[in-house]
């Protein structure tokens, strides 16, 4: 697997404080919303907001003490490679939370947890650019 992080997820309880937080508070804009989750593109990687009970479910997981909420992604350059980074990390000692399946936004992904419990997405998505230094893009680049 690259060392790198492509998108960093929190899972919040109050969707639309967290944008009024981030977007009216610290002046963010988003690249993207849906009703249950929010994007920005931050230098070299992607932050989102993501309604707690709709990540919870993405994630196969319930948010309690085994799952704080946050989920950190890896996208990857084509399906096959999502496979092979959860197999990876399978045979390291992780456990698969969610199975890679094709998605509704029109990528496909799947969760890990770590030896610790962390939770990570890997993903393929259509609409993002993964640059030769591994940086990610999300949206038109």
């Amino acid at each position: 697997m690259d060392q790198r992080i492509s998108l960093i997820t929190l899972g919040v309880a109050d969707l639309a404080r967290a944008r009024r937080f981030y977007e009216e508070g610290l002046g963010w804009t988003p690249l993207s919303a849906l009703d249950e989750v929010a994007f920005y593109q931050l230098p070299g990687i992607g932050f989102a907001l993501f309604e707690r009970g709709a990540l919870e479910v993405d994630a196969g997981r319930p948010i309690d003490g085994a799952f704080s909420g946050l989920a950190i992604a890896i996208n990857q350059r084509s399906k096959a490679d999502v496979d092979r980074t959860i197999a990876q990390a399978v045979a390291a000692g992780g456990q698969v939370t969610k199975t890679a399946e094709d998605a509704p936004w029109g990528g496909y992904s799947g969760y890990f947890a770590d030896p610790d419990g962390h939770a990570w997405e890997v993903a393929w998505n259509p609409g993002c650019v993964i640059h030769p230094d591994g940086s990610t893009t999300f949206g038109s680049d």
